[in-house]
């Protein structure tokens, strides 16, 4: 099994983890959230084709507890296929940083071709980035509860909690409510259309021509 292959599906199952619901027992007292099905799907807007986006009915599983974990996986998600998608770009379009990676590893000698470079960082480098994601979710987790409503208990599902990780220049401090709906929007259907995305240049990657017209990737 390649290293690739691994680390990616220790980072499936990790994330996976991450983001599963609480669960609780059938004697555990009922959470009660301060917003209904119906506001947590009215906000971001998910509709798509006239309707709301939901082909299998997951909406109709569960509690409003359940809706909002499915919410904030969705954005959390999306936002990280975002970041995927444009990291695996700028790699195939030669854009590369001064330096070097690791010991005796330029930016300039890695390959052009996502997985390619991904098999050519160090181990100990994969290692950090997965460390650094998961302090991320924890303090994301533990912020949400010390510092503001839990996304579970009522909260702003997507809503980052670490300081200074979302818009670290403040530079939508400002805006009006207006524009930061708009945003949300925006945001949501760009993180669906990148998660397809990689799910298009992986599969190219590991199976040439299972995406038709696309480049060797």
């Amino acid at each position: 099994m390649k290293l690739s292959t691994l680390i990616t599906l220790i980072a499936s199952i990790s994330s996976a983890a991450a983001f599963s619901p609480v669960q609780t027992s059938s004697t555990a007292k009922s959470i009660v959230l301060d917003a209904s099905k119906e506001e947590i799907l009215s906000s971001p807007n998910t509709i798509e084709l006239g309707k709301i986006w939901d082909p299998l009915g997951l909406a109709e599983i569960g509690s409003e507890e359940t809706l909002a974990w499915y919410r904030h996986s969705e954005i959390k998600h999306g936002r990280i296929a975002m970041a995927a998608f444009v990291g695996w770009w700028a790699v195939a379009a030669g854009v590369r940083l001064p330096g070097n990676l690791a010991f005796d590893l330029p930016f300039s000698a890695i390959p052009s071709k996502g997985l390619a470079a991904w098999d050519a960082m160090p181990g100990y480098g994969k290692t950090q980035l997965l460390v650094f994601a998961g302090l991320i979710e924890f303090h994301d987790e533990l912020f949400h509860s010390r510092r503001g409503t839990h996304y579970l208990r009522g909260g702003t599902p997507g809503k980052n909690m670490v300081p200074g990780l979302y818009d670290p220049l403040n530079l939508h401090k400002n805006a009006s409510e207006e524009k930061k709906a708009r945003g949300r929007d925006v945001e949501i259907k760009n993180g669906r259309l990148a998660m397809i995305g990689m799910a298009a240049l992986w599969s190219q990657a590991t199976l040439p021509g299972a995406v038709p017209f696309a480049p060797d990737c």
